[in-house]
């Protein structure tokens, strides 16, 4: 595993900035420490040789000066690398969030591409948020040593060879020893670490799968057998990492052992030639304050390589998400996004053979599609489960990109246009997208409808959710409007988070509307209402109906509705 790896400095500019601080800061903390050194061995020596106060007071004050400013420097290094750490967690965390939900992309929580060795969600959200927060340590302590380590001892050895040939040779033979055995000990515990931050990766990608399922679990009476899952995972991944914590403190005892013999020696060799006068007091002095400090940052570093080899490993496997490219990405640049919506979205649209099949999977997903809307026109889209009919409208939404065949869309009095020359960004704002089972936010009631149009003012939400037959019961919750909803929109019933979602649909106002499953297990009063405000919201736009069965024909009958059915894969290649 690299000190430093190269695309840490080419990633994230805060990195860049605090190698050049701190390199910086490890010229000046070198030069005091000769310098107290130096003073030291004076001070020392005076007095023993009876100099008064007036000649020892102001190298005793320097010494104090020398102390103090050390002191500070080692405060505002920490402070800056603190500072940077921050910013290079924020630079990485917005990089992998952007890789993974933007440009077209977005990572299925279901991990539909982890055959080709991707992380599910869980494991991302563990390496975004607690694999991150461990730079700190190797911006804060580690990196500081390293170039400190790389100075200070040339540095020292420098003057001690200056000082006493001798003592220098001992130090030279020696220094080497120290970071040997740190290579040998890293080697050996890289492989521990490597595990313990899968293991870690592992316990909180299945703890939010856990969390996430929980209703089925509870359901299926599974919950007691998932919490033995992870405490078994938990309890690896204590043994992992108490075996590294282990491994660190025999390495710090082995580092430390090894530069206390290796000073001892030079003490003794010292020693001796003080003794038999060979040398003289104070160089003796010297030699012995400055080989310590030899020794020291190579320590340090041994010591802070296991606090920070989580960080590092963390960053890794950022970097190798980064560099992961998707199956299903197009190769093709993307155009750059306008902001506004994309007149296509209110123009025609055509399917040529379109399938879709999920990297690792044998069966496809969606296979031979043959479709064109026309812009205004209501297509009904039906079949049993299975079918493809929500892959479909992920390959609408630009979720997914088809595997085989092509999309192409014309907006009004244009040309026919490949799907994937239309800006991703410009594309979804001109759609109004109902799901299943809409998400609903802890907030207030306008703020969940005016999600896809921030800028709509009070009187089109209220409008919005009039049509949407939802102005009745919003006026009936304890503050209006302004109730707070709960996560997940809890405290309204199924039904009414539906019609809440199609506020938010005809509060947007885009020319395409995508529907899927819009009253799925709703009673029949609430589906009334339902079926009632998406005949509202079709009127005037494109729209794709994806249900099971052909009952919405009369909810949204027309001189514009059209059924196409979608049958089983099975079913289409059956002879």
């Amino acid at each position: 595993m690299k000190p430093l790896d190269p695309r840490l400095v080419r990633t994230a500019s805060a990195v860049r900035v605090h190698l050049a601080v701190t390199v910086a800061g490890g010229v000046l903390i070198t030069g005091l420490i000769l310098a107290q050194a130096w003073l030291l061995a004076r001070v020392i020596t005076g007095a023993w040789a009876g100099e008064g106060m007036d000649v020892l007071g102001p190298m005793i004050g320097l010494v104090a000066a020398v102390a103090l400013t050390r002191a500070l420097l080692s405060y505002v290094a920490e402070t800056s690398a603190l500072h940077s750490a921050a910013r290079t967690k924020s630079q990485l965390r917005r990089r992998l969030v952007s890789h993974v939900t933007g440009s077209g992309r977005v990572w299925l929580a279901d991990g539909g591409d982890r055959e080709d060795g991707a992380p599910r969600a869980g494991e991302l959200v563990t390496l975004a948020t607690r694999g991150l927060d461990a730079l700190d340590e190797y911006f804060s302590r580690y990196l500081p040593q390293l170039v400190l380590s790389a100075i200070v001892p040339l540095a020292v050895l420098a003057v001690v060879f200056w000082a006493d040939w001798i003592s220098g040779i001992v130090i030279l033979v020696t220094l080497p020893l120290i970071p040997v055995f740190m290579a040998l000990i890293g080697m050996h515990t890289q492989q521990r670490t490597d595990r313990q931050w899968k293991l870690l990766s592992r316990l909180g990608g299945h703890f939010l799968d856990v969390v996430e399922g929980l209703q089925t679990l509870a359901v299926f009476r599974r919950a007691k057998a998932q919490a033995a899952i992870i405490r078994q995972v938990g309890e690896d991944h204590r043994k992992a990492t108490m075996g590294t914590l282990r491994i660190a403190f025999l390495s710090a005892f082995a580092l430390e052992l090894l530069a206390t013999l290796a000073v001892a020696l030079v003490a003794v060799e010292v020693g001796l030639r003080l003794l038999g006068g060979h040398m003289d007091y104070q160089t003796a002095l010297l030699v012995l304050i400055l080989a310590p400090e030899a020794y020291l940052p190579l320590r340090e570093v041994g010591a802070r390589f296991h606090a920070s080899m989580e960080g590092i490993a963390a960053a890794d496997q950022v970097f190798t998400e980064l560099e992961r490219e998707r199956g299903h990405d197009s190769d093709r640049p993307a155009p750059p996004p306008t902001g506004e919506a994309s007149p296509a979205a209110g123009g025609d649209l055509r399917l040529e053979a379109v399938g879709m099949r999920h990297p690792g999977r044998d069966a496809p997903a969606l296979a031979g599609v043959d479709l064109t809307l026309h812009a205004g026109e209501h297509l009904l889209l039906t079949g049993p489960s299975g079918s493809g009919k929500t892959t479909l409208l992920s390959l609408l939404l630009r979720l997914n990109t088809p595997t085989e065949g092509r999309i192409s869309v014309r907006a009004p009095g244009g040309a026919w246009t490949p799907f994937e020359d239309v800006p991703v960004e410009d594309w979804r704002a001109g759609i109004a997208w109902v799901p299943q089972h809409p998400y609903l936010f802890d907030v207030s009631v306008t703020d969940n409808i005016r999600l896809g149009a921030p800028e709509a003012d009070l009187a089109r939400v209220r409008e919005a959710a009039r049509l949407a037959e939802a102005d009745g019961f919003i006026r009936a919750l304890p503050q209006g409007y302004d109730t707070r909803l709960g996560e997940r929109g809890a405290r309204l019933s199924a039904g009414q988070r539906q019609r809440i979602a199609l506020a938010r649909a005809l509060c947007r106002d885009a020319p395409l509307v995508l529907l899927d499953e819009p009253t799925a297990h709703l009673d029949p009063e609430n589906a009334a209402a339902v079926r009632t405000a998406v005949a509202r919201l079709l009127e005037g736009r494109t729209a794709v109906i994806v249900a099971h069965d052909t009952g919405w024909a009369a909810s949204v009958s027309g001189t514009h509705l059209r059924t196409a059915h979608l049958p089983l894969l099975s079913e289409r290649v059956a002879p």
